[in-house]
């Protein structure tokens, strides 16, 4: 960004909302090769290596946005980076949680446990977590016999840690979805002709992001 520059149009406020979108919602897609030992985790280390890559990213094209000449100013320019901070905000804390949870699974496996009854191919299916009903075919039992005894785990034990871990992964993908999706909802109305977004003292005139940060600090109330 050059110092002598007017005000960034509002078709490049909503692109660097759209690349930001497109960034964050690739992040539960991500790759990353998992040892057999470590099978249970499979779930969670493609975000968790995705992660960080994304957020420095997204904070570096914040600063620079942020700190050009001139600031940001006027409605469309204070609306787009209102809706980046949020992003940026939400998305790093999404990720203190995603690492806290597998640092609880990590903990999990590394604690010395008695040896657990084989898990049974239960027709009611076992319950591990409100999100979670496990029911395992027979061939499904031997795979999963076959990957904790690779992992050095006892069966349920691998259930519990590999469900801790799916559900890890469930909550990062909620949340990259909900941000990728309001970056778009607020890059759209960057993106309308008028002249606008509709800044002012109705709530409606805020940020997708930020409506959504609102309407979940109200709900934890």
């Amino acid at each position: 960004m050059t110092n002598n520059r007017t005000a960034l149009p509002r078709s490049e406020l909503a692109d660097l909302l759209t690349e930001a979108a497109q960034n964050v919602g690739g992040i539960p897609a991500a790759e990353y090769p998992t040892a057999a030992a470590r099978s249970y985790l499979h779930p969670v280390l493609g975000p968790l290596a995705a992660g960080p890559r994304v957020i420095t990213g997204l904070n570096d094209r914040f600063e620079g946005f942020a700190a050009g000449e001139p600031r940001p100013a006027g409605s469309a320019g204070l609306f787009a980076l209102a809706s980046y901070a949020s992003a940026l905000g939400w998305l790093t804390e999404s990720f203190a949680e995603l690492t806290s949870s597998v640092d609880e699974i990590c903990t999990r496996v590394g604690i010395p446990t008695e040896p657990c009854a084989p898990i049974v191919a239960a027709s009611g299916g076992t319950e591990r977590d409100d999100e979670f009903d496990f029911a395992f075919s027979a061939l499904e039992l031997e795979a999963v016999r076959n990957a904790a005894e690779a992992a050095g785990l006892a069966p349920d034990d691998y259930v519990e840690v590999l469900s801790q871990s799916l559900l890890a992964a469930a909550r990062i993908t909620d949340a990259c979805t909900e941000i990728s999706s309001g970056l778009l909802d607020d890059a759209d109305l960057l993106r309308e002709a008028s002249d606008r977004p509709r800044l002012g003292d109705d709530p409606g005139s805020l940020p997708a992001l930020v409506r959504s940060l609102l309407a979940r600090m109200e709900a934890t109330e």
